[in-house]
């Protein structure tokens, strides 16, 4: 069994969610997303992010807009659409629902002092 592998897959399985609640604060930039994601330590990869940005945007969870940059090209920002909203909506609960769940059987396993 691979742990490094297990690992991944459990960050893999909520960097979706995550993305969706870095983007709800307001307009981002894609490298602030990504600067996030490396600060909690949940993605170190570009090759990464982009390839799940266009694929939320494909499904009409989220939208963007090219903002003239001071310093280079314009630069895309991204936001939640009305679905996108409500989408992770429906994830915030399946992650409490999720995180009750497990720390409940954690919990079981814990020793009495």
């Amino acid at each position: 069994m691979n742990v490094e592998n297990s690992k991944a897959q459990m960050k893999k399985g909520i960097l979706e969610y995550c993305i969706l609640a870095i983007i709800k604060r307001g307009e981002v930039y894609a490298s602030d997303i990504l600067e996030e994601l490396k600060q909690a330590q949940l993605i170190v990869v570009e090759g990464t992010l982009y390839p799940l940005l266009t694929r939320l945007k494909n499904e009409g969870l989220l939208s963007y807009q090219w903002i003239e940059s001071k310093s280079g090209p314009p630069r895309k920002y991204f936001q939640l659409t009305a679905e996108g909203s409500a989408f992770l909506i429906e994830l915030e609960i399946t992650w409490n629902e999720l995180t009750d769940s497990v720390n409940q059987i954690i919990k079981k396993n814990q020793p009495l002092n």
